[in-house]
């Protein structure tokens, strides 16, 4: 499974209605249903805020609305779309502000569907599409002598989200791809001659 790295936003027009597309990068239910909402009084001039949404390591959670569209017109095509880009934890929502002329229901899940297909095809573009890895976090407390040779001989793992924290010793968090974690810390050892706390 891929998951996104930023949020992406595309608009499109059909027959003068205006549809604001917006991806999002949510890993939870309930961080949804909060996005959602806010996206809701965002907006609360539009015609209609629906939404589609896939979350979870394996996509298992799954959501939609049609928001006030007719039924299986908005939330069922943008979800199949979601769903067919084989990226997880996003939400998307699209924000139409109608235009004067009915779309039929033949053109409404047409122009949803091309709604999601824009935002998918905007973050390949924008190579906003990763591979999820299995991360472990770590957290390493060293004296102040040892700072400089631990953080030069960890430069050739790829770490994530790292922090530092001074006190009487230096506190060094982050994560590291999982399948790494072993050797990253047979290294550390081996450096310090049991002086580091990993």
């Amino acid at each position: 499974m891929n998951c996104l790295t930023k949020k992406i936003e595309t608009e499109l027009v059909v027959k003068n209605s205006r549809f604001i597309n917006e991806l999002f990068i949510c890993d939870s239910q309930s961080a949804a249903r909060d996005l959602i909402k806010s996206q809701k009084e965002k907006y609360q001039d539009a015609s209609h805020v629906c939404h589609a949404f896939v979350i979870g390591n394996n996509a298992e959670v799954l959501g939609m609305s049609d928001a006030g569209e007719p039924s299986g017109t908005a939330g069922r095509p943008m979800l199949d779309v979601l769903k067919g880009s084989g990226i997880t934890n996003i939400v998307l929502t699209v924000t139409r502000y109608f235009g004067g002329t009915l779309l039929g229901t033949g053109g409404l899940v047409k122009a949803y569907g091309d709604c999601a297909k824009s935002a998918i095809e905007k973050a390949i573009e924008e190579n906003a599409i990763e591979e999820i890895l299995e991360k472990k976090e770590f957290s390493i407390s060293m004296d102040y002598g040892l700072y400089e040779t631990v953080k030069r001989k960890i430069s050739d793992f790829k770490l994530y989200d790292i922090s530092e924290e001074y006190s009487d010793v230096v506190v060094l968090k982050g994560k590291i791809l999982a399948e790494q974690f072993d050797d990253f810390a047979a290294r550390i050892k081996n450096l310090s001659g049991g002086k580091i706390n990993l």
